[in-house]
Order: structure tokens, then C-alpha cells, then sequence
């Protein structure tokens, strides 16, 4: 091997030692992954000298093959890792571990209030999907079939965005009658099928969350984790049911984490980030990474928060996207950790990144170009800068959380209720920071009935922050009085303590 190569490629030392001793062992990549907890195309890039072992790993493979040691001090003298440091010990299990709920419920996604159509429209569980090949909104503001992928962000996961036409919603729901139906089906339509179901659900969930959203996720998710497991025992890699399968984690995730079931949530998305790790999905691995780290400052984590979010950064230099929405949430990370400078220089990273995005950029993350681009990023922003400016009372930095926050609500489109509610509480707790309490108090009792009754961890968490703000800084004037009183009464209202 050339020198150039050997540069390229400098893990390869390491791979042409393991593949000696795998052979020597009388093992397949198959086998070894198997003993170790890792899916053979992972064995496969090791031996290529293409990945860098996760950690532990070449103490595992040691006494399994033998080596005495010798795959670890390889590993060893190539210096610190460069990736998957991140992935939490659970991603390193095998691929198919136990899923919450047990297996997908005899007759598929279709019974037990799954998908069904009725009045020849297909509905999910409350969540109506209109027409058939129709795209856009339909009648009465439901979601309506797309025509073509990718749609709504959501892009195939067999040709990226080539504009793959879907099936019709009937031809899909024949396929969640059965594991059998999923597995006997056409690879391409039932891809493209399922795709296009999620793309409904995402949209519905970000308008407003029912409980049919997560229950059909989680349905579907439990089918086509099995269609990859049969996929898989033939010996082909599923690659595209397994970035299916991230993909609907992500969404079951997102879902349980706006409940509050944390949990839960971290279930899901370490197992979409073990199936978008090996389909080499690293779209789904920068969204889930995200979210990893959404969760971590939840729990008030800033260093896990940092950790998840330098890991995403390190996905792909190329990809501009991922960079800057890695800056993003390293800036919101250092917040949590109080260290101005470095949040501050991480906006400003994030905003360059975001100027000199691309055709392939806007291709793979389309919400992060244009109006929806914008509402993101100066949400994250605003948040960052809120979180840093609260302790302290900093009004520059309060400031610019409101007026961050303010440019995020103004690029918001209508229909995302919960994200405008969760924006115009920050927008409040913001001017509350700023040391404002009459913009703080106009922009809360807008929401104050709505932010009370609500169920998204994310809103109870600002609301919370606010409240706790406004009593500790004013509780004595009448103007806040009055808004405990409206706050007391919405709570009684919900039948909430």
C-alpha cells in the first residue's frame, strides 16, 4: 500500500491484523460480530481499515482470537479516537436487542387502532391522511399523501432524493396487515410506502401531537424492525429498512421525550442511532445525536449535552449542514455550562456555516434552508442565549434572546402550534431575563391557558423557568399576582395540583 493510502487509511494496520486472526480462528465476519455484538458490516470496514474500532472493542476481540493483548496496543498506538467515542455502550449491542413493547401485535399495524382507511381516506389512529397521491394539506387540515419523496424533510432511504413516486395509501396498508405482507412485498414499494407514512406523521406530530401519532410510530417501527431482522438472516444487509427503522425511532422518540418519558425516549433513539450507524445513515445519526443532546440538557447535562453534540460535528467535515448544526448545539451546551465566550463563538460559527450551505445541503436537510432554516437556527440561538443570560440577569445577553426569538416566531409557519407555544413562552422568559416584565407578562398571558394544560415536556420546562422567574424577581406586584391567579385558575381548569 501506498504511503498515500496508508494516510488515508490509517486504521489499516489494525484491520490487516484483525482479518489474520479472524481467518486464523476459523471465523466469518458474521460469526465474530456475532460473538462481539456487532453487525458483520462493521467487522467488514474494520478489516478494511475504513472505521476506527468503538471503544473496548479491541479488548473484547483480544482473548476471543487469541491475541494477547495485540489488537488493543495497536489500537492504542494510533493515538485518541477521532469518532463514535459518543455512542452510548447500549449503541455497541447487537442490532436486533429487545424493543420496548415487546413484538409488533398479531395483525400487524393494522389492528388495534393502527392505520385504517375509512371513507377512502387513511387515518392513523385520529391523524387523517387526505386523497390519494393528492400532496400538500388536505380538506379540514389534514395531512394529505404525498406525491412524491423526498416530502416534508423526509427523504428515501433507497435513493436519497431522486423524487420517488409512493404507492397509494391502500397499497400500504395492505402491507401493515402482516409481517408477511411487509416481507413479501416489492423492496422499493414498500420503502417508499412506508416513507411516505412517516412523512404524514411527522408533519401531523409537529402540529399538534395526538396519541395516534406515537401509538402508529411505535407499530409500525416493531414491523419493520422485523422485516430487517428477516432481511438480515438471508445474509443481506437491510440497509434501507435499517435507516427506515432510525427513522421512525426518531419519530417514537421525539414523541415520548415530548411526554416526558425519558426514558423511553433514550431507548428510542439509541436504537435508531445503532441501526443509522450501521446503514451509514449519517443523516439520522446528526438528527439523533441532536436529540440525545436535547434530552441531556433536559436532565440540566451540559457535558453530555457537549459530548453528543462535538460527536456530530465530527460525522462529516463535508457535510455543511451537520457542522453547523453541530455548532448550534455545542452553543446551547457551553450555555447550560455558563462559558460565554465559547457559546458566543459557536453562534457565530453556526451562522457562517448556515450562509454557505448548498444544493446537497438543502437536498439531505432541507428545515434548515430558507424560512424553516431560519426559525430553527435563531431558535437554538435564543435558547442559548437565554440559558446563558438567566443566572446572572445579563440584560445584552437577555436582549439578544429576545430579539433571536422573535426573528424564530416570525419565520414560524401557522401551523406549528407546540413550537410557537414553546417560542413565545422563551420569548417572555426572555424579557424577564432582560429585567422587562411588561413585554414578559403581554407575551405570557397570551399562552398562559395553553402552556398550562400542555403535555410537551419542552413547553412545562419554559413554563416552569418563567414562572420561576417572574415570582422570584416581582412577586410582590400586583400585575404578577394577577398572572399567578390566571396560572392557578388554568391548572384547576386542566384538573392539574
Amino acid at each position: 500500500m501506498s504511503d498515500a493510502n496508508r494516510a488515508d487509511r490509517p486504521w489499516a494496520a489494525f484491520g490487516a491484523r484483525l482479518r489474520a486472526l479472524r481467518r486464523g480462528a476459523g471465523l466469518t465476519q458474521l460469526q465474530l460480530g456475532q460473538l462481539v455484538g456487532y453487525h458483520h458490516t462493521l467487522i467488514s470496514k474494520l478489516e478494511s481499515g475504513l472505521r476506527e474500532p468503538p471503544a473496548g472493542l479491541a479488548d473484547r476481540l483480544d482473548p476471543l482470537l487469541g491475541s494477547r493483548g495485540e489488537l488493543a496496543a495497536l489500537a492504542g498506538a494510533l493515538g485518541p479516537r477521532r469518532t463514535t467515542s459518543f455512542l452510548p455502550e447500549a449503541v455497541g449491542r447487537a442490532l436486533f436487542a429487545p424493543l420496548p413493547g415487546g413484538e409488533a401485535p398479531r395483525g400487524g399495524a393494522a389492528t388495534g387502532g393502527g392505520p385504517r382507511v375509512e371513507g377512502g381516506m387513511l387515518s392513523c389512529d385520529g391523524v387523517p391522511v387526505h386523497g390519494t397521491g393528492a400532496g400538500g394539506d388536505g380538506p379540514g387540515g389534514g395531512r394529505g399523501w404525498p406525491v412524491s419523496l423526498p416530502d416534508q424533510g423526509v427523504i428515501c432511504p433507497l435513493h436519497a432524493s431522486d423524487g420517488c413516486a409512493v404507492p397509494e395509501p391502500l397499497a400500504v396498508l395492505s402491507l401493515l396487515k402482516s409481517p408477511a405482507a411487509l416481507r413479501e412485498s416489492s423492496d422499493a414499494d414498500a420503502v417508499h410506502g412506508l416513507t411516505a407514512l412517516l412523512s404524514c406523521l411527522t408533519g401531523a406530530a409537529a402540529e399538534d401531537l395526538t396519541p395516534g401519532v406515537l401509538e402508529t410510530a411505535e407499530r409500525v417501527l416493531h414491523l419493520v424492525v422485523g422485516w430487517a431482522r428477516a432481511v438480515d438472516a438471508t445474509g443481506r444487509l437491510p440497509h434501507a429498512q435499517l435507516r427506515l427503522a432510525a427513522a421512525y425511532a426518531q419519530l417514537a422518540g421525539q414523541a415520548r421525550m415530548s411526554r416526558g418519558q425519558t426514558a423511553l425516549s433514550t431507548v428510542w433513539f439509541e436504537h435508531g442511532l445503532r441501526w443509522a450507524c450501521a446503514s451509514d445513515d449519517v443523516v439520522s445519526q446528526a438528527s439523533l445525536l441532536g436529540d440525545l443532546c436535547t434530552l441531556a440538557r433536559l436532565d440540566r447535562d451540559a457535558e453530555s449535552a457537549l459530548v453528543y453534540a462535538q460527536a456530530m460535528g465530527a460525522l462529516d467535515p463535508r457535510r455543511g449542514w451537520v457542522g453547523a448544526l453541530a455548532h448550534l448545539y455545542q452553543a446551547r451546551g457551553y450555555a447550560l455550562r455558563q462559558d460565554g465566550p465559547e457559546c458566543r463563538r459557536h453562534i457565530e460559527l453556526a451562522r457562517r456555516r448556515l450562509a454557505r450551505l448548498g444544493r446537497r445541503d438543502g437536498a439531505e436537510a432541507p428545515w434548515l434552508t430558507g424560512a424553516d432554516g431560519l426559525m430553527r437556527a435563531e431558535s437554538a440561538v435564543g435558547g442559548a442565549l437565554r440559558d446563558l443570560a438567566a443566572p446572572g440577569g445579563d440584560r445584552a445577553t437577555a436582549l439578544g434572546a429576545v430579539a433571536a426569538t422573535g426573528a424564530s416566531l416570525a419565520h414560524l409557519a401557522p401551523r406549528l402550534r407546540p413550537v410557537r407555544l414553546l417560542l413565545t413562552l422563551r420569548l417572555a422568559d426572555s424579557h424577564a431575563c432582560a429585567g422587562d416584565l411588561e413585554p414578559a407578562l403581554d407575551a405570557a398571558v397570551r399562552v398562559v391557558e395553553q402552556a398550562v394544560s400542555s403535555e410537551q415536556s419542552t413547553v412545562v420546562q419554559e413554563l416552569r423557568g418563567l414562572h420561576a422567574r417572574l415570582t422570584e424577581r416581582w412577586g410582590d406586584l400586583p400585575q404578577v399576582r394577577d398572572y399567578r391567579e390566571r396560572v392557578r385558575d388554568a391548572a384547576a381548569v386542566a384538573g392539574l395540583p
